[in-house]
């Protein structure tokens, strides 16, 4: 088992991941009947992408001794109804460094191809920006 999630009432759940005892809280976002004071269900997806994508970015450049220390993405999710779900994830990933093509052509990649990118609907339109220094 990966992890355990409790609903906690009132629209929260706690999920604890059971290798590491790491918790983190969730809300029904306030457009949903929530209160929005942590991450909702749909939040930790989108952001899931994000953190997959400099994972597996931070596993190639260590292979190249690339250091992307600092590397930051900003995550925008976009919510559709009828059925209500996430319809396009927005991810702009900042490089504090500059790089030669050839570098930036196999991290875009590696990014563009993490597990959690593979694993979203293909419905999800997942727009992918990447700005080097």
């Amino acid at each position: 088992m990966t992890s355990k999630v409790t609903y906690l009432g009132n629209l929260r759940t706690e999920s604890i991941h059971l290798k590491s005892n790491n918790t983190f809280i969730t809300d029904a976002p306030t457009d949903n009947h929530g209160k929005g004071e942590a991450f909702s269900p749909t939040d930790t997806v989108a952001t899931g992408l994000a953190s997959c994508m400099l994972t597996v970015m931070g596993i190639k450049a260590d292979g190249m001794q690339v250091d992307i220390s600092g590397t930051t993405a900003e995550v925008t999710k976009t919510m559709q109804s009828n059925p209500r779900r996430i319809s396009k994830i927005e991810v702009v990933i900042k490089l504090p460094f500059s790089a030669d093509t050839k570098t930036q052509k196999i991290l875009e990649h590696t990014a563009n191809t993490c597990p959690v990118h593979y694993s979203l609907h293909p419905d999800i339109v997942k727009h992918i920006t990447f700005n080097w220094q």
